[in-house]
């Protein structure tokens, strides 16, 4: 009779591996707990290595791994593809949670006509570009080495939906790029039977939404309160519920969409 721990590393060795970017962030971290409860091994990717680990670590369940990504390096990405894929096991769930609000040195974000060029390429970067090299290593990976119900979760905002009513011009455009971007790999995935879809947040409760506001308490800061139906922002579990779902085998029909979290502040 096979022992409990003999088991449970059995268990570890094939259930479905999830690579999440911006793992330490507020949003990947709930999205990490959360499949980490369905079940899945989480790999926690993020520029700190030591707080990767320890995310990782903390998750329930076991096989996890915490690894440093830089997703503005095609090099670092490579790389850490390259580790997880020859150490941990193939990646079946791709979530881009790696992202930045677009602030300036002082903190807040600028209006266009102060916009440096220095902001905009950097919000660019990492909300657009690192979501690209992240699902194009993963979609090249995945040509050598197929798995079943294969999943790429990114991350846009009702902002790049709207327009934005505080966010500005890098963070709204770098999150309607995503959305463009989510539907192209969704149609050229879609033969080997990979889904790809965006989850479009409203304003969240986080501290990226906080140091935007520059307030301890988003709740209280966000000026467009009286446009939430739900008159509250969301929390980061909510969010983690929506990756859930898009993670799952259940999800297997749904691809190429959009699933709006949001609080009811755009409707369609």
């Amino acid at each position: 009779m096979a022992s409990a721990e003999s088991s449970n590393l059995s268990t570890a060795a094939t259930s479905r591996l999830a690579l999440i970017t911006g793992g330490a962030g507020a949003l990947g971290h709930a999205v990490a707990q959360r499949l980490a409860a369905d079940g899945l091994r989480v790999v926690v990717a993020d520029v700190g290595l030591q707080q990767a680990e320890r995310i990782a670590a903390a998750l329930p369940g076991s096989g996890h791994r915490g690894v440093a990504i830089d997703v503005t390096s095609e090099e670092s990405i490579a790389a850490a593809f390259e580790t997880i894929e020859t150490q941990v096991g193939p990646i079946a769930v791709l979530a881009t949670f790696a992202g930045v609000v677009g602030n300036a040195p002082d903190g807040a974000q600028p209006a266009l006509v102060d916009t440096t060029l220095e902001t905009w390429n950097r919000t660019l970067a990492v909300n657009v570009t690192g979501c690209f090299l992240c699902v194009r290593e993963f979609a090249r990976w995945r040509a050598k080495h197929p798995v079943p119900h294969g999943r790429v979760i990114t991350v846009s905002s009702s902002a790049g939906q709207l327009g934005g009513y505080q966010s500005r011009s890098p963070y709204v455009t770098s999150k309607a790029a995503v959305l463009g971007l989510t539907k192209v790999v969704a149609r050229e995935l879609a033969a080997q039977g990979i889904t790809v879809n965006a989850i479009a947040p409203g304003p969240v409760e986080t501290p990226m939404t906080r140091s935007s506001r520059k307030s301890t308490d988003a709740q209280v800061s966000y000026d467009a309160m009286a446009l939430m139906p739900l008159g509250r922002i969301g929390m980061p579990h909510e969010i983690a519920a929506a990756a859930s779902y898009l993670a799952s085998q259940d999800a297997a029909f749904v691809t190429g969409t959009t699933l709006d979290v949001n609080g009811g502040v755009r409707m369609q």
